[in-house]
């Protein structure tokens, strides 16, 4: 969240973002009409309470039998007013928090302004594979060569989800040490997070977990949800903690379980892996003070950049459009990996500056120079998205005899298997 002195001194920056994000829900003024009816109602709380303790302080002493019969009777009132008050207060509080959380992050002045689409390319490594036969799409191999099975799994789970099998199982154990491996030597030290976090904690990063257009599973009776990414319970380890500057940056590399109720995404361009309700992924995370978020931000794209490049993939890194951007998400990135399926680019991983947008949530904070107390800054981003990285695979490295080479960087976590064939060694 913003803070609300921000708002205040800076209503009309803060009205052009949210235009510039196309934001409709969002209204500034009334949050500012919100907190100033709040701080009014608080005041004459704490009138009535200082007058509550003069009144208890002089039935003290010794009064005229009237004098404290007044004063019994003015302490009723006072009962009677603050109840009241404090119902008031309640029911702000709620509306308040309710448009406060519409409030977006403000946004770097080099995104471009427009809408999805509409996003500044950066660069693209590598150039499209050229076959000399009619390429098949992931799904069509992942059946054919025996590695993935929707079938069985929409019997087992329902539809968009998968079983990942053979060379698919080995794949993505390859992928997920490679990309932690890779974090290790950047100095992220490795996490495995739980898989279910408190709504409050959702909330606090950004995510939604309740409305009709939620992508988040809620377990009944409880207040506990599944994650959508390692973002959620990484940013949420700190949670109340305050930070000395020289620990700083604090880099985090998480394994995670996502889950996604992908509500309404059965299009074509979501068809097989691409958009599916559990799959696996390793995150980056970090707390930084203000001044170094820029920077970790370029390091963590330099690092997902290398990690496509070690596996040999044609992609593109763009920089995402205000009307694209997430609510927390100072600046993003993506890179969108070629995919021949569908003859263009796919997102494969993001990479986002949230500023202190969700440390003011999760009250994360540091003691700079001087000693005092500033939010952090934090910054979030995909190492290796599972399904995505399997597709991009699957489809670039199919050969015309219909087998698919791995990937020389991978080839290490694979059993000794380097060419993904129908006739599996360990079946004979």
């Amino acid at each position: 969240m913003l803070d609300i002195k921000f708002i205040r001194e800076n209503l009309d920056a803060v009205k052009t973002n949210i235009q510039n994000r196309g934001i409709k829900n969002a209204d500034p003024d009334k949050v500012l009409e919100l907190y100033g009816n709040r701080v009014l109602l608080l005041q004459e709380v704490e009138s009535l309470r200082a007058e509550r303790n003069l009144s208890s302080q002089k039935m003290k002493s010794k009064l005229e039998a009237d004098e404290r019969e007044q004063l019994i009777a003015r302490g009723k009132e006072i009962k009677e007013m603050l109840a009241g008050l404090e119902s008031q207060i309640e029911m702000i509080d709620t509306e308040f928090n309710a448009a406060f959380k519409n409030i977006p992050n403000m946004t770097h002045p080099d995104v471009p302004v427009g809408m999805e689409g509409e996003f500044n390319l950066l660069q693209t490594v590598g150039e499209p594979p050229k076959f000399d036969f009619e390429p098949k799409d992931h799904v069509t191999l992942g059946m054919e060569l025996d590695l993935i099975d929707f079938e069985s799994a929409a019997q087992v789970s329902g539809q968009k989800f998968y079983y990942l099998k053979n060379e698919g199982a080995l794949l993505e154990l390859a992928l997920i040490n490679y990309a932690m491996g890779k974090l290790l030597k950047k100095g992220f030290t490795p996490y495995l997070t739980p898989d279910l976090a408190r709504i409050n904690i959702l909330e606090a990063i950004g995510f939604n977990p309740r409305g009709e257009e939620t992508q988040v599973y809620s377990v009944a009776d409880s207040d506990l949800c599944l994650v959508g990414t390692a973002e959620i319970t990484l940013g949420g380890f700190l949670k109340d903690k305050i930070l000395l500057k020289k620990d700083m940056p604090v880099k985090m590399g998480g394994f995670s379980h996502c889950f996604r109720t992908e509500s309404g995404a059965y299009g074509k361009e979501s068809r097989g892996l691409y958009r599916v309700h559990q799959f696996s992924k390793v995150e980056m995370f970090a707390f930084t003070a203000p001044e170094d978020s820029e920077r970790v931000h370029e390091e963590m794209r330099d690092i997902e950049i290398e990690i496509f490049k070690e596996l040999g993939l044609c992609f593109r890194v763009i920089d995402i459009p205000t009307g694209d951007l997430g609510a927390p998400a100072y600046r993003k990135y993506d890179l969108e990996a070629w995919m021949p399926s569908r003859a263009d680019f796919g997102e494969v991983t993001s990479t986002s500056n949230c500023t202190e947008f969700q440390s003011r949530r999760l009250n994360i904070r540091y003691r700079d120079e001087e000693n005092n107390l500033q939010f952090v800054h934090t910054l979030n981003g995909t190492a290796v998205a599972v399904p995505r990285a399997i597709i991009a695979i699957l489809e670039n490295y199919q050969q015309a005899d219909g087998s698919i080479l791995v990937p020389d960087v991978l080839k290490p976590y694979m059993a000794g298997v380097e060419r993904i064939v129908k006739e599996k060694a360990w079946a004979k």
